[in-house]
């Protein structure tokens, strides 16, 4: 599908296809049938990282009648040590996409997917594809986003959408200079309960909000751990140097490759990185959020080499528009608020994976940790509480905004410009973490202006060979 510049809304492109439809055949999709998509209007996809996440997600888009997977790439051949001993890398993922299409197909057989070490092959290549999945590791995030981009490629990655701060800055004025669609897999961005917090706390629900409180169940893999002395064998088939990618080298252990990387500074972005994504995003869409003012962070011990085991970050935004000024407190590690007074017995605070409270003059709502199930505490005030009306579009789905995005239709609710500044906070707050006092931010200028050092981490150097 040939790659379309030119950004239009959703009003004027549905308008302009009802004008043509009088005198030109309009493909299905354009007109909102999903259930015949011939092969000329299917979006040809190449999943980049398909281990453990990248594989779920491989599956799911299998499924999806508007796409068709006709690559994957990953540095590891495969692999059985993956988190429930799944067997993942590239040669099981392609055998996946075959054999799935294979029983779709009237003659029962398939080969049509390529199978890719190198992601930079994959895109010097594969010229027919019109977009990737990136669901590497957070540190190669940006890295081969920007390289997908530049080759005309939409992207949909993995969150966080990149390792530092600069990347997220960069990407974002990339998306926008070689006009493609992007989206970052944050799914409750198109959530009703998103919404439904924005309608409810836009009309007053509870006052002024001044105070959020998330707190989040993890991290659930080792932090506040020195790196291992051992370097056994790289495994057979596994692409150590390139798994590293842009990252200060050192030798290979299993603490590190397919799931706990996420613990380590230099690969992952931490418990903050990894959920906050998803929470941040509804709390920055319901209060408005621009760049914090300020972030301070204390926490158990911190080294050079992982995050901390737990810890609390609190954000300080300014007023906007007609919000208040307000204080976003960040727990994990089992950390969390104390418990509101207003909530009955016996009743939990969040769900399994944490939880999410707004605080404002006259009441509180309490969600689980995404903004879902939404309730005014306590519950008689629940019951008397008048819900406005809807005033807000609602999504035609996480995915299918990014498909119609590609398609040339108006951008996806979750890319690259709207996740930017949401993962520029987010990694301040793993930047916090090194220092005793609040760091002072200026996003216009990307620098924190009161401690100099506290730089180092906004754009970290990348190994050399590897530039951005």
């Amino acid at each position: 599908m040939k790659n379309i510049g030119n950004r239009v809304t959703r009003r004027g492109f549905m308008r302009g296809v009802a004008s043509a439809a009088a005198f030109t055949i309009v493909p299905r999709f354009v007109l909102g049938g999903e259930e015949h998509i011939s092969p000329s209007e299917k979006l040809n996809i190449a999943c980049i990282g398909v281990g453990d996440q990248g594989m779920r997600v491989m599956a799911e888009y299998l499924k999806m009648p508007e796409v068709q997977i006709v690559a994957v790439c990953d540095v590891n051949k495969s692999g059985s040590d993956y988190p429930k001993n799944e067997t993942n890398g590239r040669e099981p993922a392609k055998e996946k996409v075959e054999q799935y299409y294979a029983e779709q197909s009237p003659s029962g057989g398939y080969k049509g997917c390529a199978a890719y070490n190198d992601y930079r092959e994959l895109l010097a290549k594969e010229k027919g594809v019109d977009g990737v999945l990136v669901a590497t590791p957070d540190h190669s995030h940006a890295i081969i986003a920007l390289a997908a981009m530049k080759a005309g490629k939409h992207v949909h990655c993995q969150k966080p959408m990149t390792h530092s701060i600069y990347e997220a800055r960069r990407l974002a004025e990339a998306a926008k200079e070689y006009k493609v669609a992007t989206q970052v897999f944050t799914g409750n961005q198109a959530s009703e309960a998103t919404r439904l917090l924005c309608e409810w706390i836009w009309a007053g629900a509870i006052g002024a909000v001044r105070e959020v409180h998330n707190w989040s169940n993890r991290p659930i893999w080792p932090q506040g751990i020195e790196r291992p002395a051992e370097t056994p064998p790289v495994p057979a088939g596994f692409d150590w140097d390139l798994w590293i990618g842009p990252a200060p080298y050192r030798p290979y252990n299993p603490a590190y490759h397919p799931f706990n990387w996420r613990g380590w500074c230099d690969f992952g972005t931490g418990a903050l990185g990894d959920m906050g994504c998803y929470s941040f995003d509804t709390i920055f869409r319901v209060l408005k959020l621009k760049s914090p003012r300020t972030v301070q962070a204390s926490s158990t011990k911190i080294n050079d080499e992982t995050y901390p085991q737990a810890s609390i970050i609190t954000y300080e935004f300014a007023a906007r528009d007609e919000m208040p000024a307000v204080t976003l407190t960040w727990y994990d590690g089992g950390l969390r608020p104390p418990r509101p007074a207003e909530l009955e017995p016996g009743r939990d605070m969040g769900d399994w994976s944490g939880g999410l409270l707004f605080v404002g003059d006259s009441g509180k709502i309490l969600c689980n940790f995404t903004g879902a199930s939404p309730a005014i505490i306590p519950e008689s005030k629940m019951q008397v509480f008048k819900k406005p009306a809807a005033t807000l579009p609602r999504s035609i789905g996480h995915d299918k905004e990014w498909f119609r995005a590609c398609r040339g239709g108006e951008p996806a609710g979750a890319n690259f410009q709207t996740a930017g500044p949401i993962t520029e906070a987010i990694l301040l707050g793993n930047a916090a973490l090194r220092f005793k006092e609040p760091l002072k931010w200026d996003s216009d200028s990307l620098k924190v202006v009161n401690i100099p050092e506290a730089n180092r981490y906004i754009n970290p150097d990348y190994r050399q060979g590897w530039t951005l």
